[in-house]
């Protein structure tokens, strides 16, 4: 499968207006990479793609990292340690379990975006807006090779 057409350019853009959405409200930043496969620990991969999309650089360490590898069927939320300092432990859990269920439903662009959306939230209240506030991250769905 190629990950470009995972998501038609329809839901791509559903997805981008999620992240901005769920950014009104806070400093943090949310990115979402599609890969086709995972050949590794899907939170190793998902590590090492947060540091090529240079998301340890924002300045509250705040970004949020939702991995796909579509054909393995993969996934993970990872956060940043700004963040990770301040949510529950069980947080990214709660958020992979919700998400789980609408892509048993094969409902993957709903269950991301419904992901973003609660992480978004939670980024609200920990990481509120500032007034001198930059998009620090482009909010376009990335995809692996």
């Amino acid at each position: 499968m190629r990950t470009k057409n995972f998501f038609t350019p329809e839901q791509q853009k559903s997805i981008k207006q999620t992240i901005v959405n769920a950014e009104l409200n806070t400093s943090g930043e949310v990115r979402v990479h599609i890969d086709d496969k995972c050949k590794e620990d899907v939170l190793d991969k998902a590590a090492n793609i947060f540091h090529q999309l240079k998301m340890d650089k924002t300045e509250l360490r705040n970004g949020v990292l939702f991995y796909l590898a579509v054909s393995d069927h993969k996934f993970a939320i990872l956060g940043d340690k700004g963040i990770n300092e301040k949510v529950p432990a069980d947080f990214w859990d709660l958020i992979k379990d919700v998400m789980l269920d609408y892509f048993k439903n094969r409902q993957f662009t709903e269950g991301l975006c419904k992901g973003i959306e609660m992480a978004g939230e939670k980024l609200k209240v920990y990481f509120p807006l500032q007034s001198n506030d930059t998009n620090e991250l482009n909010n376009e769905v990335s995809f692996g090779k």
